[in-house]
């Protein structure tokens, strides 16, 4: 089993940045490949970063590419989400998960555990 917490979310300008963190406990942090996915008020849930079966490759959704950054830290069981240049349509709940099923990162049904979620808020 995996434990996931998520910090850092809060209220930000339009423009600013923000880092979120996603602690892992339970199986070994590095078994199981890590993302990040957003879910707006009216709207499904979205993915917005993670990483390949072998956690060496990052993917982006379009949306957050070029402003966002997905990195982790096996020795502290963390992974991050560094947001800069943050716009208004940001704005959502952000959640990590950790998946045990290989194939696309960007498929939330991949994923086996969720954290309960940071509320980000870009204010215009």
């Amino acid at each position: 089993q995996v434990q996931l917490v998520e910090s850092g979310g809060g209220l930000v300008q339009a423009g600013g940045s923000l880092s979120l963190s996603c602690a892992a406990s339970g199986r070994t942090f590095s078994s199981y490949p890590m993302g990040w996915f957003r879910q707006a008020p009216g709207k499904e849930r979205e993915f917005v970063a993670g990483f390949s079966w072998s956690g060496s490759i990052t993917y982006y959704a379009d949306s957050v590419k070029g402003r966002f950054t997905i990195s982790k830290d096996n020795a502290k069981n963390t992974v991050y989400l560094q947001m800069n240049s943050l716009k208004p349509e940001d704005t959502a709940v952000y959640y990590c998960a950790a998946r045990k099923t290989r194939g696309t990162p960007k498929d939330e049904a991949n994923y086996d555990y969720w954290g309960q979620g940071t509320q980000v808020t870009v204010s215009s």
